[in-house]
């Protein structure tokens, strides 16, 4: 016995000294564990921080609570800005259950709640946490939203939304951007596995961002999304991009990594070059190094860039912000206040044409994690919001709107029915009656005008200028009932006006409107201006285009020219340049007629001295002849074919006009009588 029972003490002894050397180890083991995941925290990698506090969570003893409780937080933050809100409500669940003294915890844990869609859990939670912090503006707008989520389910809005799986992959796909002249591009941020470089992000657990571009084909149907060909993406994150109002320069998000230093986000800008992106280059937002700057959005007239920072001067967490772009750069920084932004976070801003706002904020009430806003402008400047409710939203995040041109349909991203917590890309669209103009801005008998403006004005007050796209391209929104003056403007050209009477209608209605507009620096051809056989009288089917003419004129009064006429080399030489005076004299009479000066008028007939030169535009429509080609008579006759020589003789018979001044009576002194 005596044997046994010191075999027993011995046994005792041994394994005591086992299990108290493995709590030793154990103990640090976790806190190895916890110095790693501080590390990692403190650089902003929430996915391998949460790894290394979960290890050291479950190395600490249940004894130690409150060593538990504070890992328990550690690893519930990390959950939080991961996105990982079913991980993360067992975390903050841990941490209140070991006593963990930031009642914080409590707030965070109801707003998992709330994002799981768990809205009877996360009001008790919201109401336990402020009987710690009575009045606490987001724990009350977490109940309100909570209960009127149940009601919004009910009652669906007018908007409809769809899955779009051909846009999305394997990992998080967001922020859709439309862009191209028919908004036949679509740009996205995506995680899949295809994006630039090989290492998994710290942050996410996925690989680095990139954008991607999809494409519509000839059938109208979006292709599979392509990374974009250029040097914007890296092997850092990429995305949330926008564009310039005439599409030349994109805006998007850029965050490095590095292993000593938290991250903070910038905002780069890239300009198109032909078909590609070139180098980007950082956008200086402020001189502030220690905020972060994202999410840019350029307003519909292009004067503001609006974006996300987390600098001081805020209302907490996350602000949207904009600065004036100038043409000296950018202007001072300027908070977008209340009722915009919260104490939570606001954020992904993004424009519709229309000039209406959308953001996305936690902050107001709403259905859990993001929801979508409508920021809209009255005429004195004072916005006010709007929860774009159900479908729109859900107990997910939902954010990064785009439209289809002035259009209320596109496509944004939620995370919604997603366990993991990543995005994808959903489209939508809402019915509604939109009365539009859509016009073109191009070169008389020439091409589009990138350059050029429409400046509109209604008899509503409307007072906008509005620039073109890359097409010469514009598309506006316009109210029934108003009259509307729209002057088509392009630095080297005479200016173009149309007028457009909106009537009241029961569908969607687009007007389209031409401005052609006359280079000051070449002549212009006057199309359609046709003259009796062998005569210098003007038949009737020349009305129209003379019209024109006086038009204008009438349009640009400080505008003289030379209005001039030319023949084909068929006749004597002196008697075409005599036929071709008197034609040229009678276009200036019927303009005189008509209500110009005679003295902004100069005719000339230039008989057949000054064939014609083919331009580019004439070269296209006549694939015989190649720009440059000067049609005299010795290039015609050498011709093989009679057709194309007629063609030719026909360009040469011609009215032209040029302009000689573009001051007059801006100096002129009055005549002394």
């Amino acid at each position: 016995m005596a044997s046994h029972h010191a075999f027993s003490r011995s046994g005792r002894t041994v394994w005591w000294t086992a299990w108290l050397l493995g709590m030793l180890l154990s103990a640090c083991g976790a806190e190895t564990h916890v110095k790693k995941g501080d590390a990692f925290y403190a650089i902003g990698e929430y996915f391998d921080a949460a790894a290394e506090y979960k290890k050291a969570y479950s190395r600490t003893p249940v004894k130690e609570k409150p060593k538990r409780g504070q890992r328990a937080w550690k690893m519930a933050e990390c959950y939080r800005h991961i996105n990982y809100s079913a991980k993360a409500v067992g975390a903050y669940q841990n941490a209140i259950r070991y006593n963990y003294p930031d009642s914080m915890a409590l707030l965070y844990l109801a707003q998992a709640q709330h994002k799981m869609g768990d809205y009877k859990k996360a009001i008790k939670t919201y109401e336990e946490f402020l009987q710690r912090e009575p009045g606490n503006v987001l724990a009350q707008a977490g109940i309100d939203g909570c209960m009127q989520a149940a009601l919004w389910k009910a009652k669906p809005t007018r908007y409809t939304v769809k899955k779009e799986p051909l846009l999305n992959g394997r990992r998080a796909d967001f922020s859709p951007a439309l862009g191209g002249d028919e908004w036949d591009q679509l740009y996205l941020t995506t995680t899949r596995p295809q994006a630039k470089g090989d290492e998994i992000s710290g942050i996410t657990g996925t690989k680095s961002a990139d954008i991607f571009m999809s494409k519509k084909d000839d059938k109208g149907k979006w292709t599979p999304p392509e990374p974009l060909e250029s040097e914007v993406n890296t092997e850092y994150d990429e995305g949330v991009c926008t564009f310039s109002p005439d599409g030349k320069t994109m805006y998007f998000t850029r965050c490095t990594f590095d292993p000593d230093y938290p991250r903070y986000a910038v905002i780069m800008q890239s300009s198109r070059s032909d078909a590609s992106w070139g180098k980007p280059e950082v956008v200086a937002v402020s001189r502030d190094t220690l905020s972060s700057f994202a999410h840019p959005a350029i307003s519909p007239d292009g004067k503001w860039m609006y974006f996300v920072s987390d600098m001081p001067g805020g209302m907490g967490g996350l602000d949207v912000w904009r600065v004036a772009i100038g043409e000296h750069g950018l202007g001072g920084v300027e908070n977008m206040g209340p009722p915009i932004n919260s104490p939570g976070d606001e954020m992904f801003p993004t424009f519709r044409p229309n000039g209406d706002l959308y953001f996305s904020s936690n902050g107001h009430p709403g259905m859990g994690g993001l929801d979508l806003f409508v920021a809209r402008a009255d005429s004195t400047g004072k916005w006010s919001i709007e929860n774009l409710k159900y479908p729109m939203n859900s107990a997910g995040d939902d954010f990064g709107m785009t439209f289809e041109g002035l259009y209320n349909r596109g496509f944004f991203s939620t995370s919604r029915g997603d366990a993991r917590g990543w995005d994808h890309i959903m489209s939508f669209e809402c019915p509604e009656i939109l009365q539009t103009v859509k016009g073109w801005v191009y070169e008389k008998d020439g091409y589009e005008l990138p350059e050029g403006f429409v400046y509109m004005v209604g008899n509503d007050g409307t007072n906008l200028k509005i620039g073109v796209k890359a097409d010469g391209s514009f598309t506006q929104q316009i109210q029934p009932g108003v009259d509307y003056v729209f002057l088509g403007c392009c630095k080297g050209y005479l200016n173009h006006k149309e007028e457009l009477r909106v009537d009241t209608t029961s569908e969607s209605k687009e007007y389209v409107l031409q401005f052609p507009l006359a280079n000051i620096h070449a002549p212009v051809l006057v199309r359609n201006v046709f003259y009796a056989f062998d005569s210098a009288e003007l038949t009737a089917s020349s009305t129209m285009a003379l019209d024109s003419l006086v038009d204008l004129l009438n349009e640009n009064p400080n505008v003289t020219i030379e209005l001039s006429s030319h023949c084909d080399y068929r006749g004597k030489d002196e008697y075409n340049m005599r036929l071709s005076q008197r034609r040229a004299e009678s276009v200036v009479n019927y303009l005189i007629a008509h209500g110009i000066v005679e003295d902004r008028l100069t005719p000339v007939g230039y008989g057949e001295s000054r064939p014609k030169v083919v331009t580019r535009k004439v070269a296209e429509q006549n694939p015989f002849l190649h720009e440059g080609d000067t049609l005299t008579e010795a290039f015609i006759k050498a011709l093989p074919d009679e057709e194309q020589q007629e063609t030719c003789n026909a360009l040469n018979r011609r009215t032209e006009f040029r302009v000689l001044r573009i001051t007059y009576g801006l100096f002129d002194k009055p005549a002394v009588r």
